[in-house]
């Protein structure tokens, strides 16, 4: 574990859980923070711990008990509550050691221990809502918190009388620098790239049905084609093997490193429509093609979607109608149609908040630090 600075700045206290969603906005407030002279810390549970990298990474973690109980057996919510129960006390004593400004809190259950732990010792709690459906865990502690930074103009679930501060979901500074370049021409000599993205559960769908539909588009188009495809790690052979058929330039891979190069120079996004893609491709103005995951909890991912598709950003295909014929017209009328996609990409970027880390920055240092 990094050591604890000896420094005389202001401490503010970030608390999140492992998937993207919540660690790249608490990543882009990290940094942002440091860059105004607060020293940060974070808090989560032993998955989390110093397994983050970049800037949450290089800042001192802290591990507490957590559980989540949603979907699970009696003896597994019972051993989960008794778990949660233990870590607010040990984040309790975290926060009497380290006297913090404030705990934001990011979502995921690992957050929410200090997020209570933060209410029962009085230290202000801010909380950041990533999706366009109130978490339930926020939902449970909104009326505690100074404010509630939300991603999202609308967010369902919202009980009345909160504070809410639209500030949008922070991404990364690679991708903001991204959105800077102009759409990617498509003339006659120029391939159509199509980047695939799974999200963080990986999307076993998008494997079986979009290989098959660009075999499907005939030679006269896949000729025409890049591909990059996100896959579950261990599937990139047996989606190679289809796409080995057919004469598309085609990478598989489980992860791609360089994502703001693949935003930057693709024509339009196949994904999941989680929070942090929703906003990421917003902020980077690709057009996409959005597929709520089914299983989302109160179908946030749906309403996440809705977001780019009111604005005629995007389309959204519900997984039980995405199949190859489907598939196959949307793609040929997009082809077709190089203008319409010039039009999704600006109308992303209306909708696209790039200085989110900035104004969830200034709200914190005008609700919280000057109060």
């Amino acid at each position: 574990m990094n050591k604890q600075k000896n420094s005389n700045k202001p401490l503010i206290i970030l608390t999140a859980g492992g998937t993207g969603g919540h660690v790249y906005p608490a990543e882009a407030l990290a940094e942002e923070l440091e860059s105004r002279d607060y020293d940060l810390m974070l808090i989560t549970d032993s998955r989390g711990k110093n397994n983050y990298k970049g800037k949450l990474g290089q800042i001192p973690n802290y591990a507490v008990l957590s559980g989540g109980i949603v979907g699970k057996s009696k003896l597994f919510k019972i051993k989960s509550i008794a778990k949660t129960l233990l870590g607010i006390i040990q984040a309790i004593v975290i926060l009497w050691q380290k006297k913090p400004l404030c705990v934001i809190g990011f979502g995921g259950y690992a957050s929410f221990p200090a997020s209570v732990a933060a209410v029962l010792t009085g230290t202000p709690l801010v909380l950041h809502e990533q999706n366009s459906v109130m978490s339930r865990t926020n939902r449970m502690l909104c009326k505690y918190a100074e404010f509630v930074a939300q991603s999202f103009k609308k967010v369902k679930y919202t009980p009345e009388n909160i504070k809410n501060v639209l500030c949008g979901m922070p991404v990364r500074a690679s991708i903001i620098e991204a959105s800077k370049l102009p759409y990617p021409k498509f003339g006659k000599n120029d391939k159509f790239q199509i980047l695939v993205l799974g999200g963080s559960q990986g999307a076993k769908v998008f494997g079986e049905i979009v290989p098959q539909t660009i075999k499907e588009l005939g030679s006269e188009f896949t000729s025409k084609i890049k591909i990059y495809q996100q896959c579950r790690k261990g599937e990139e052979e047996d989606i190679l093997n289809v796409y080995n058929e057919i004469p598309a330039d085609v990478t598989v891979s489980h992860f791609f490193e360089n994502m703001a190069e693949l935003y930057s120079s693709s024509h339009i996004i196949i994904t999941r429509s989680g929070a942090s893609s929703v906003s990421e491709i917003a902020v980077a103005g690709v057009p996409s093609i959005l597929v709520p995951l089914p299983s989302a909890a109160d179908d946030h991912q749906t309403s996440n979607a809705k977001e780019l598709s009111d604005a005629g950003a995007g389309i959204i295909i519900r997984q039980n109608e995405f199949n190859t014929a489907k598939l196959k017209s949307v793609i040929l009328e997009l082809i077709s149609e190089p203008q319409k996609l010039q039009k999704m990409s600006d109308a992303a970027k209306k909708v696209g908040i790039n200085d989110a880390a900035k104004r969830f920055a200034n709200e914190i240092e005008k609700k919280i630090v000057k109060h």
